[in-house]
């Protein structure tokens, strides 16, 4: 099935620390081209390589945020959007 994307880049803004013992590791992540209230997420911070290997975002990291859904789930736009 077809796959429709967009990328957008952003960069690890802080390393969050767990709270509760057991906890992962968040990345916050500041996402270019976010509305302000939005433009932050927060994730896991653990990456894999293509062979699996875990690794883990570093503060001031530059990183791509990529939204990805099915064909099924998109309409089409206007090219003039």
């Amino acid at each position: 099935m077809t796959k429709k994307r967009q990328k957008l880049r952003g960069t690890v803004h802080k390393i969050i620390e767990p709270i509760v013992p057991g906890e992962a590791e968040k990345a916050e992540i500041d996402v270019r081209g976010a509305d302000p209230l939005y433009k932050e997420i927060r994730i896991k911070n653990v990456v894999t390589d293509e062979e699996g290997k875990k690794a883990a975002l570093k503060e001031g990291a530059e990183v791509d945020v990529i939204v990805e859904a099915d064909s099924s789930a998109t309409i089409k736009k206007p090219d003039s959007i």
